[in-house]
């Protein structure tokens, strides 16, 4: 009998394979819109942009414009409308490609996962201009904003709900959970400082407040990808090394642990890692 290939089967590595990839993608989406942010505030400089007082739809308007009192100047606005653009539907694709999530679990994480992506296209497409406000455009902007904040923080409280379905620890569930429930509060208060807003005045924390219903989402499921990828990374070094060191070996019950290797393998198929072997990090 030929011995069997270090790296398994296509049909061995191919759950593996889905569940790295959604793990990338989960990293990388909220990396697109942290980093965009970053670079596109770091290049306003006059005057400097401030994360507590400007909203973050300023990030996306080149200007010069002035909206409830704030002055717009963003250079890189470009990035940062390709940020919103993109963050929204990586981080959909990551969710599309999770395993552990049948039937209709997946549809009921997919259905706000979906709101996210499609609030992500209408920022980009729709910068949340003085003018965009006068010309009817920025009701899309504002659609976009609400729909990723909403989709984007009731997703990631079913994902600690399910969290026994993705392999997540408990602590690990009720962070996200709490992470998903800051975030929809935040969106209320932020909802309620628009409305107490006037044409040329803002309360001074109104970007602290929006970042809260945004920046705690991104960083929770930055960390369901990581972890994701861990396990993703432990399962496929496991697979390696078990045809190697066990391959033809006697069991204890008289039968070859290649029985117990295809167990194991089993398993992999089935759910992208090793339960047991690789159990959740409290």
């Amino acid at each position: 009998m030929n011995p069997p290939s270090p790296t398994g089967t296509m049909s061995e590595r191919s759950p593996l394979a889905q569940r790295r990839a959604a793990g990338v993608l989960l990293v990388l989406g909220p990396l697109i819109f942290l980093v965009a942010e970053f670079i596109t505030a770091a290049a306003w400089t006059d005057p400097p942009y401030s994360y507590t007082y400007n909203f973050i739809s300023n990030l996306g308007v080149h200007g010069p414009s002035t909206l409830f009192g704030q002055y717009m100047y963003s250079p890189l606005a470009w990035l940062m409308n390709a940020g919103f653009f993109l963050f929204g539907l990586v981080i959909f694709a990551g969710m599309a490609a999770l395993r552990g999530l049948p039937g209709w679990r997946r549809w009921l994480v997919l259905l706000p996962a979906a709101m996210l992506a499609l609030g992500g296209v209408l920022l980009g497409l729709f910068p949340g201009s003085g003018e965009a406000l006068q010309d009817g455009t920025g009701e899309f902007h504002s659609a976009g904003a609400f729909l990723g904040f909403i989709g984007a923080n009731v997703t990631v409280i079913l994902l600690g709900k399910m969290r026994r379905r993705i392999d997540l620890s408990a602590r690990a569930g009720r962070a996200l959970i709490i992470v998903g429930t800051i975030g929809l509060i935040s969106t209320a208060l932020y909802l309620l400082l628009i409305v107490l807003s006037s044409e040329d005045t803002t309360i001074g924390i109104i970007g602290l407040i929006e970042r809260g219903a945004t920046h705690p989402f991104l960083i929770g499921i930055l960390c369901v990808g990581a972890h994701i990828l861990r396990q993703a990374d432990g399962a496929k070094d496991l697979a390696i090394q078990l045809p190697v060191s066990t391959a033809g070996a006697p069991s204890s019950t008289g039968g070859s642990t290649e029985g117990a290797r295809r167990s194991d393998l089993d398993v992999m198929r089935e759910g992208g890692q090793i339960h047991g072997s690789h159990a959740p990090v409290e």
